[in-house]
């Protein structure tokens, strides 16, 4: 669950919330870390209704027919692409640093893309193995940066507030906490045990929003507000900050194992998506067109508009996962619940009707943000 959670969206958490301040962000990291969790929560319940092999499409598809099936198929597409594009985006960001300038943004992320493209090409088996590794490797260097990074902390820097523009940072907030895709896969793993189920959202969101806490106290007390607000990547000011020391390579490292086991995951996923979805086989030809529709259109757009990492990040979460995996989690289970009444009754979250009508409206809540930030970012 934590796995899936951390990943690249961490690179932008401290840039996008830092107009904000370090406890404000704070603030707006417990609100998402309770709606995700949550929603989790009520997806799992219905996943626990459904036979084995259900995802999301099918789920739609049950509850709400044809539309239910057509809005999340479309909510899935956007989302998986949008993903795609800020991490070939922020993958070139990254090789570009590490080379000293010798690979372009362009460069950088036209090898990315092919590496990953021929990677999971290769098949389930070999993306489990390499995420495995670069898991681990994520862990390392996290834990290296806290070590070695605690000592660089200001507390004066972490007190700098702007409340209001804490929320600003919702949308990609949202993104960060997302791990909703792999509960289907978690319920018929553990064997649709509702206690263990539930136990493992709980814990993983739960560790999910201290290993957030430790990194943006972290960026915040070393990094001033003022070139954490301009910055591309939470990581890329670290090298013009901390003179001598090994900080930003370990933080260099930690970026592309970020980046990496996110976009294996989500790639792996679009692949797979795409072949379920329209009845392809994995093989030959058919298995090379797969590869086509699920690399090339986001390639495409970062080489057309590079840069894009916060933008298609901030499009991602606020509107594919809030509708997709915020929304579409409180409206199943209301029909679930309350419209179709379907038996067993086992509610996964508490709260009746209350708590729906409660995460409903911080949907539209976050829906609001999204537009006002669109507004502000054009009338700039």
């Amino acid at each position: 669950m934590c796995g899936t959670s951390v990943g690249a969206g961490m690179l932008a958490l401290p840039v996008v919330s830092a107009q904000g301040g370090f406890f404000p962000a704070l603030f707006v990291f417990f609100l998402c870390y309770l709606f995700m969790m949550s929603t989790g929560l009520l997806l799992s319940e219905i996943c626990l209704k459904m036979p084995k092999d259900s995802n999301i499409i099918s789920m739609a598809d049950h509850y709400f027919g044809k539309k239910g099936k057509v809005f999340a198929w479309t909510l899935y597409l956007f989302l998986f692409y949008l993903l795609s594009t800020a991490y070939l985006s922020g993958s070139g960001e990254i090789l570009k640093d590490a080379t000293s300038g010798l690979l372009s943004l362009s460069q950088g992320s036209i090898l990315f893309c092919i590496t990953g493209a021929l990677i999971v090409f290769c098949g389930a088996n070999l993306v489990d193995r390499l995420n495995i590794f670069l898991m681990l490797g994520l862990i390392a260097t996290y834990l290296l940066f806290v070590f070695i990074g605690l000592p660089l902390v200001s507390v004066d820097k972490l007190f700098y507030q702007q409340f209001p523009k804490a929320f600003l940072a919702l949308p990609i907030i949202f993104t960060s906490f997302s791990y909703q895709g792999i509960v289907p896969s978690l319920t018929y793993y553990m064997g649709k045990d509702a206690k263990r189920i539930r136990l493992s959202i709980v814990l993983g969101s739960t560790l999910t929003f201290f290993i957030y806490v430790f990194f943006e106290l972290l960026i915040f007390g070393i990094v001033p507000i003022e070139k954490l607000i301009v910055a591309k990547t939470a990581v890329s000011p670290l090298g013009t900050i901390v003179k001598g020391g090994n900080i930003h390579t370990i933080t260099q490292f930690f970026s592309f194992f970020a980046i990496s086991t996110s976009f294996l995951g989500v790639s792996l996923g679009l692949f797979d998506f795409f072949a379920d979805g329209l009845k392809i086989k994995k093989k030959g030809a058919k298995k090379l067109l797969i590869a086509f529709i699920t690399f090339l259109p986001p390639l495409l757009i970062t080489l057309t508009r590079p840069g894009l990492f916060l933008i298609a990040l901030n499009y991602a979460g606020g509107i594919g996962c809030a509708l997709l995996l915020g929304l579409l989690p409180v409206l199943m289970v209301y029909s679930h619940r309350y419209i179709k009444k379907e038996d067993p009754f086992s509610p996964q979250l508490s709260g009746g009707k209350i708590t729906l009508y409660a995460l409903f409206l911080f949907v539209f809540f976050e829906l609001i943000v999204q537009g006002i930030g669109e507004f502000i970012r054009f009338s700039n």
